[in-house]
């Protein structure tokens, strides 16, 4: 009898603790709590691209992992070292991903890390960043991003295209950024073989930038920049020299243009941004091996600064869109 009592006691007691565990018809159990990431962020310089990639990032990054992620966002304010500080401090606070806006902070989160994933953008040729030789389109290990890129063959041709009178192309950049490097070999070797005569006028910092640009003003029927961060940090400086030498520019993007330049072969740095935060949101998902994710590209637009058009006496070509001033 004892024992008949038990073995009904247990089968009660088992009954009511599932009768209470139960869900209400209709429902379903609370899923287990999302997990939430921190992202670092450095940016090299504040300007109109940068900060225009940093909020596409940021945006699409908020959109596909909505408030699973928590942002460090810092800036580096045009100093290398400042990078390799703030990546420093991204790596001792383990940070989930490091997304390196430009060049400088992705070569300083490179040699920082080989274990956090690493995402770069307004990253112009990142075989040059990191010296790869041969570079296949995927860095591999920790590292991919996007390229702001635009056809170099292309924009050579717009020299031409607004201006074949010419005879004397300026190539003028900062010559402590590697990408700027690169693009000016490019461009400059098109123009040759389209019969300009190039000169290299290459600033080593801000101390230098205006007396390097006049003397490309004196010089030069029209000057090319590339995609620099010093230039476009100091884009209404170099204007103040171009236009009342009355020396147009033709620019690698918009935001140089915008300042200094005449027209431009741009891709949308905020878009840039965006495509960079959905590869993060990827990799943070796990639904993606950044080291098998190819860099990312954008589509580049012609466009024209219609100020400094008309301040120089310009006809604009036809297919080119006003920048919005």
């Amino acid at each position: 009898m004892k024992k008949l009592t038990r073995t009904l006691t247990a089968i009660i007691l088992a009954a009511l603790l599932c009768a209470c565990g139960a869900q209400p018809a209709g429902t379903t159990a609370a899923p287990a709590e999302e997990k939430t990431f921190t992202v670092g962020i450095c940016q090299f310089v504040q300007h109109v691209a940068l900060d225009a990639a940093t909020k596409g990032f940021r945006d699409a990054l908020e959109k596909e992992l909505p408030g699973r992620v928590k942002f460090e966002e810092k800036n580096a304010s045009g100093e290398p070292a400042n990078c390799a500080t703030i990546i420093n401090g991204f790596v001792s606070s383990k940070v989930d991903l490091i997304m390196a806006n430009a060049t400088p902070a992705l070569t300083a989160a490179a040699s920082a890390t080989s274990d956090i994933p690493i995402l770069g953008t307004s990253v112009t040729a990142y075989g040059v960043a990191l010296d790869i030789a041969d570079f296949n389109g995927t860095v591999g290990r920790n590292i991919s991003g996007t390229s702001d890129l635009a056809d170099l063959q292309a924009q050579a041709a717009m020299v031409r295209e607004w201006f074949p009178d010419a005879k004397n192309v300026g190539l003028l950049f900062c010559s402590a950024e590697a990408n700027s490097r690169y693009q000016v070999d490019e461009v400059g070797k098109a123009l040759t073989g389209m019969g300009f005569t190039c000169t290299e006028f290459a600033f080593t910092d801000t101390n230098d930038l205006a007396a390097v640009t006049q003397k490309a003003a004196d010089s030069s029927d029209v000057i090319y920049i590339p995609t620099d961060n010093t230039a476009a940090n100091n884009a209404e400086s170099i204007a103040n020299i171009l236009l009342p030498a009355k020396v147009p520019a033709v620019c690698g993007e918009e935001g140089i243009c915008a300042g200094c330049g005449v027209c431009t072969l741009s891709i949308s740095y905020y878009d840039l941004g965006v495509t960079t935060g959905q590869m993060a949101a990827r990799i943070l998902k796990g639904e993606a091996d950044i080291s098998k994710m190819p860099v990312e590209y954008t589509t580049a637009s012609k466009k024209y600064n219609k100020a400094n058009c008309d301040a120089l006496g310009l006809t604009v070509p036809e297919g080119y869109e006003a920048i919005a001033q």
